[in-house]
Order: structure tokens, then sequence, then C-alpha cells
């Protein structure tokens, strides 16, 4: 597979994940909401309602990570990167990805997987009265760590790719307003 059509497959992926995710903010609102007038209402209350909007939540974190990645959207330190050339900036974004992010996604990954896996095989049930199985909230875990390893990989990829001339990306990273 050439570089190109993997950066392409990985970022359909990292759409799809962040797809999820913004549905993920919805039904954790409409969860939470309802929650919260059913609790007032008729005084009824559930663990597994609660437990559910922690399920999305973290969902709606780690399936999102890696499309904010792709959008250049992710938080930065930016003490240089706004007033250094484009092709600093790949220089920089390499560093970080081959450095920092790569080596850390791949151990998360590696770190979460037994965590998940043997609550699965276990068929791991929350403490709590009412509470759910608990293997799909981590399973999100490397998921989420093996989505951003891979959309990091996509993002090296393309800095390399346009470092050499073979493809134009825009570095331009918008600071948040302070």
């Amino acid at each position: 597979m050439d570089i190109v059509k993997f950066t392409r497959v990985v970022d359909g992926i990292s759409d799809v994940a962040g797809y999820i995710a913004k549905w993920l903010v919805l039904l954790a609102c409409v969860v939470s909401a309802g929650n919260a007038v059913v609790r007032y209402l008729i005084s009824y209350s559930s663990n597994g309602l609660l437990e559910i909007q922690w399920y999305m939540f973290g969902g709606i974190v780690l399936l999102g990570a890696a499309q904010t990645l792709r959008l250049n959207e992710h938080v930065r330190v930016d003490l240089l990167y706004s007033s250094v050339s484009d092709r600093t900036r790949l220089w920089i974004d390499i560093f970080g990805f081959t450095i920092f992010l790569l080596p850390v996604m791949a151990y998360l990954t590696y770190l979460t997987w037994p965590f998940f896996y043997n609550s699965f095989q276990s068929k791991e049930l929350s403490m709590n009265a009412g509470g759910l199985i608990l293997w799909p909230a981590k399973a999100l875990l490397p998921a989420g760590f093996a989505l951003l390893f891979l959309q990091g990989l996509a993002e090296l990829a393309k800095r390399i790719a346009a470092l050499s001339g073979a493809i134009r990306i825009d570095t331009h990273y918008e600071a948040p307003l302070q």
C-alpha cells in the first residue's frame, strides 16, 4: 500500500470515529437531561444511566482524539510554532510525532489491551447496584490509543511527504483566544 493510500484509509477511519464521537455528544446530553428529569419528576435514578454517561464521555474523548489530530485542532504549546516557516513547522511536527506521540500511544495501547481483555474474558460488571458491564468502556482505551497512533503515523507520513514536495499540507495553526 502506498503512503497516500495509507493516509487516506487512516483519515477515513478517523472520520468515522470522529462522526461517532460527535453523535455521542448529543446522546450524552439527551441521556443526562433525561436522567435529571426522571430523577426530579418521579424520584427515580439508575446507576446504569449514570455509568452510560461516563462511557459516552470516554467515547467522545478517545474516539474523537484521532479526528482532532487529523484536523490539526489538537492542543499544542505554541511558543515558536506560529512564528516559524512552514518547513520548520513540518520539522517540529515530525519531531513531536516521532519522539512523543507515537511512542506514548504505542505504549498506552500495549498497557490498556490486557486491562480490556481481562475485563472482557471475565465479563466484569460494575460493583454498583444496577451498574453496567465494564468491558465496552475499557475497550475504548486501547481502541482510542490505537486510533491516535495510526493517525499519528498518517500525519507523520504526510509531513515527510510535504518536506519532499510530494504533497502540500496546511501547517497553519490558529491558537485559541486567551
